[in-house]
C-alpha cells in the first residue's frame, strides 16, 4: 500500500511539475519568496488594526505563534523524523523533474511553506470571519502551496499534509488565542 502511494506522488508530481512555460517558471520562483508578499502581510495588518485596534499587537503575536508551530513542526515531527528526499534530490529523478530555481534542504516532507501559508490563512478566516476574506487567504495558500511542486522541490502529498499540518496548527492557536483574548483583553 506504501508502495503503491509513493508511486501514485511520484507519478502526480511528474505530471504537475511537467506543466510548465518560461512565464510561469518567473511567477513560480517569484511565489514562494519571503519578501514577495510584504505588501500583502501590510494589508492584513492594516484590516487587523482596523478591526482590533490596540489589540492588534496580540493577534500578530499569535499569527507568529502560528507560523513558529507550523515551521517547527514541520521540521522536527516530519522532515526529520521521515528523511523523504526532495524530488530534486532523488536520484530517480534526476534529469525528469523541471527543477527552477535551488533544490533546497535534503528532505520534503513535509512542505514548511504549505504549514506556514496555511496554518497563517485558516487562522486569518477565523479572525476576519469574512467569506471573501477566506476565499483569498485560501487561494493564496494554495497558490504559494503548488509553486513548491512546479518548482521541483516538493511533492503533492509533501504539500497537502503541509496545508493539514497548518491549518490544525491556526485553528488550535486562533480558538486558544481567542479565548485569551475574550478573557484578558481590554477593547
Amino acid at each position: 500500500m506504501i508502495d503503491y502511494l509513493v508511486k501514485f506522488d511520484t507519478d502526480l508530481f511528474l505530471f504537475l511539475n511537467g506543466l510548465h512555460s518560461p512565464f510561469w517558471d518567473g511567477v513560480m520562483l517569484f511565489a514562494p519568496g519571503k519578501l514577495t508578499w510584504l505588501p500583502f502581510y501590510l494589508l492584513l495588518i492594516y484590516f487587523i488594526a482596523r478591526k482590533h485596534k490596540w489589540n492588534t499587537l496580540w493577534w500578530l503575536l499569535a499569527i507568529a505563534v502560528v507560523v513558529i508551530l507550523a515551521d517547527q513542526l514541520s521540521v522536527h515531527l516530519f522532515k526529520n523524523v521521515f528523511q523523504r528526499l526532495r524530488p530534486c534530490h532523488n536520484p530517480d529523478l534526476s534529469g525528469v523533474i523541471h527543477l527552477v530555481g535551488s533544490c533546497g534542504g535534503t528532505f520534503g516532507f513535509v512542505s514548511s511553506h504549505a504549514a506556514n501559508t496555511f496554518g497563517v490563512s485558516v487562522f486569518l478566516c477565523l479572525l476576519y470571519g469574512n467569506r471573501w476574506a477566506t476565499v483569498g487567504l485560501l487561494i493564496w495558500a494554495a497558490f504559494v502551496s503548488y509553486s513548491r511542486i512546479y518548482l521541483g522541490v516538493h511533492y503533492p502529498a509533501d504539500v497537502l499534509v503541509g496545508a493539514l499540518l497548518g491549518s490544525a496548527v491556526g485553528y488550535g492557536v486562533w480558538h486558544l488565542s481567542n479565548r485569551l483574548m475574550n478573557r484578558y483583553a481590554k477593547v
